[in-house]
């Protein structure tokens, strides 16, 4: 039985979006190139990523010559926060406060982050 996709991002595809995002709007080889600055990536993988990615509704592109040039239709923000209802479906059985909470409470959070977090909830 085939695997149902995630309205989220995998983490290949979130380090593809970040470079396009980066740049803008760029080809196969353009991300490819941004890519291998911090690991090793064919440009078939690529490309299959990008296609997933338009399917998603992540990116979009258009026939220029003979390339096809990418661009996202989503911004980082929008990303987040697909991420985090995902999240929040799948681990907080859909409550955003639990989750927030689970935050808050995790002792590896640095103190000050803690008390930052906290005021901003207060402000809100």
């Amino acid at each position: 039985m085939a695997r149902t996709r995630s309205p989220a991002l995998t983490d290949a595809e979130a380090r593809v979006m970040s470079v396009l995002w980066e740049l803008g709007t760029a080809t196969v080889a353009d991300v490819v190139d941004g890519l291998r600055r911090k690991r090793a990536v064919t440009y078939s993988t690529v490309q299959t990523i990008l296609r997933i990615l338009e399917v998603k509704g992540y990116v979009a592109h258009e026939k220029v010559a003979r390339a096809f040039i990418y661009r996202p239709r989503v911004d980082e923000r929008q990303a987040r926060r697909r991420a985090l209802r995902v999240l929040a479906r799948r681990l907080f059985n859909g409550s955003s406060s639990l989750m927030v909470l689970n935050v808050l409470e995790d002792e590896a959070l640095d103190p000050s982050e803690r008390k930052r977090l906290k005021k901003m909830i207060e402000n809100a």
